[in-house]
C-alpha cells in the first residue's frame, strides 16, 4: 500500500484546468513532490514544494515528509525545513534537492496525515485538532482533506480559530484540484525493498 502511495504521490502536479474555469476564486498552483533518496531517512521520504504558476522559484509552501507503514493506514509525519528560503527551487532542480539533509529539518508534532485506502484511492486527513498554525494573530488549528488516486491530487487545507472554530483561512471555495503532469521515479530502493 506504500509504495502505491509513493508512486502516484511523486510527479508535478497542476490546477491550471481549476484556475481557467474559474478565475476568480482559484489562482493557478503548482505542487511537487520529489521522492529523497532511501538514505535520507532510511525509509520512504519526499520533499515538497507549492507554488504559483506565474512564480515557481517563490514556494509560498516547502516540506518534508516521511510516509510510514502502519498496516490498516500509512502515517505521514512532517517535517519543516529550517531555513527553507535556502531550498526554494529545490523541486525543480536537483543540485538544490541534493543538498538538503536531516539536520535542516525539524518535526511539525501533530501535524502528520493519516492516509487510508478507499477502494480506487487514497483519503488523507490531519490527525487530530492540534496542529497549531498562527496567521494574522490568531491561533488556529489545521483540517486538511486529501485525495489522491494515479491520476489528481485534491486538497483542502483551513485554519480554524481554536477558540470559535470558525475558518480563518485556507480556501472558502472548496478544494484544489490538481492533475498529474509528470510523474517521477522512485529511487530503486523503493521498490526493491517493496514499501
Amino acid at each position: 500500500m506504500r509504495l502505491k502511495l509513493a508512486e502516484w504521490l511523486a510527479g508535478d502536479f497542476s490546477n491550471r484546468a481549476q484556475a481557467q474555469a474559474n478565475p476568480r476564486d482559484f489562482a493557478h498552483i503548482r505542487v511537487f513532490f520529489c521522492p529523497l533518496p532511501w538514505s535520507f531517512f532510511n525509509d520512504v521520504g519526499f520533499y515538497s514544494e507549492q507554488m504559483f504558476d506565474h512564480d515557481l522559484w517563490t514556494p509560498y509552501r516547502q516540506g518534508v515528509h516521511r510516509l510510514i507503514d502502519r498496516g490498516d493506514h500509512i502515517y505521514v509525519e512532517n517535517y519543516a525545513l529550517k531555513d527553507s528560503i535556502r531550498f526554494a527551487g529545490a523541486a525543480r532542480e536537483p543540485s538544490i534537492l541534493a543538498t538538503i539533509t536531516p539536520q535542516d529539518i525539524e518535526r511539525r508534532w501533530h501535524c502528520a496525515m493519516v492516509f487510508t485506502w478507499e477502494g480506487d484511492r487514497f483519503r488523507g486527513s490531519v490527525e487530530g485538532n492540534r496542529c497549531l498554525i498562527e496567521k494574522n494573530g490568531k491561533l488556529t488549528y489545521l483540517v486538511s482533506e486529501v485525495e489522491l488516486t494515479a491520476t489528481t491530487f485534491t486538497s483542502w487545507d483551513r485554519g480554524m480559530d481554536v477558540e470559535t472554530n470558525y475558518q480563518v483561512w485556507g480556501s472558502e471555495h472548496g478544494a484544489l484540484q490538481f492533475s498529474k503532469r509528470e510523474s517521477y521515479p522512485l529511487p530503486p530502493e523503493y521498490v526493491a525493498y517493496n514499501c
